[in-house]
């Protein structure tokens, strides 16, 4: 079942999201704002670069080029209890500029002590979008589980403790030898 406001308001003052605001609550979901770095493919390379938006503002924003993918984080950490589940989607405004979110939006119980990584792409073909940090970016929808799962993602997951912006775990591991035949992927 999708929980309604009053049990988001609940959920958000236990700690499920820091830092929060009431004013983001709505009457099935909790908007969530973009944070302040994001990964900017390398123009010359073939990775990732880490860029601040500390200097970026709603006046003065950062633009996200025509066809261009970065991978932002949102201002929130997450602290998911073993008994939620969330989904993100990218605010209607957000797709109405030309924002595209590319679908990996969704949170296993137990999430923890980590932001939210999206992967944005600008599909417009002949305007930039402008991006800035504290910008309504997505909402979470949130379910309650019928029953704790065996395993919660606090044991399995490998995207916990990440509270900046992080690329593909898969590409990262040194172990697996497919992502190590690709040099310099992730910096």
């Amino acid at each position: 079942m999708i929980l309604s406001d009053r049990r988001l308001l609940q959920l958000c003052e236990e700690g499920l999201l820091t830092p929060w605001d009431p004013a983001l609550i709505n009457p099935a979901s909790i908007d969530v704002r973009l944070g302040g770095h994001v990964l900017v493919e390398e123009r010359f390379g073939d990775g990732f670069e880490l860029t601040s938006l500390e200097n970026s503002s709603q006046e003065r924003p950062f633009l996200l080029r025509p066809g261009e993918f970065i991978l932002a984080q949102t201002l929130e950490e997450f602290n998911v209890p073993d008994n939620i589940a969330i989904q993100f989607a990218l605010k209607s405004s957000r797709a109405r500029e030309g924002l595209q979110h590319m679908l990996a939006g969704f949170i296993d119980p137990g999430f923890h002590k980590s932001t939210l990584t999206l992967e944005l792409k600008n599909v417009r073909s002949n305007f930039w979008v402008p991006i800035w940090p504290g910008m309504r970016i997505g909402q979470l929808i949130i379910t309650e589980l019928n029953e704790i799962p065996m395993r919660s993602y606090r044991e399995t997951g490998r995207y916990n403790n990440c509270p900046l912006v992080r690329g593909s775990a898969d590409q990262m591991d040194t172990t697996n030898k497919a992502a190590s035949t690709l040099p310099g992927l992730w910096r």
